[in-house]
């Protein structure tokens, strides 16, 4: 008889399933995926991926994202943020690189480039 081989491999993962709401602000040491619905800012120190249903009304920073959903909020991004044919983003962006696939919406400003990427980011909020 066969035995499954579970491999673990340590990284830590979290997501937030679909039909699930958080009101609040999230800050994870590693990736974070979102499928259900965030009110509040998302600061992660991995990789953010908002899935084709989920949504964020609030703030990202983080290294990396992939978007396919929906953000109504400014994004910060380190390195790389890939706007997938999915996604509807309605923010300002600061990143050093920049992916749009066709059929992605994108209404806001963008700064690119390591200078961008480096600023700070002043966030005007009015829920916080």
């Amino acid at each position: 008889m066969a035995k499954e081989i579970v491999n673990n491999s340590g990284i830590a993962h979290n997501a937030l399933a679909t039909g699930s709401i958080i009101k609040g602000n999230i800050v994870s040491d590693s990736d974070f995926r979102v499928d259900g619905t965030v009110e509040g800012k998302i600061d992660c120190s991995g990789r953010v991926i908002i899935g084709p249903n989920g949504s964020l009304i609030g703030n990202i920073v983080c290294s990396n994202a992939d978007i396919m959903g929906t953000l109504k909020g400014n994004i910060k991004v380190s390195d790389t943020l890939s706007l997938k044919s999915t996604a509807n983003v309605m923010g300002d962006i600061k990143t050093k690189i920049l992916v749009i696939e066709p059929e992605a919406i994108f209404c806001g400003t963008c700064d690119m480039g390591d200078k961008a990427a480096a600023q700070e980011y002043l966030v005007t909020d009015d829920k916080e």
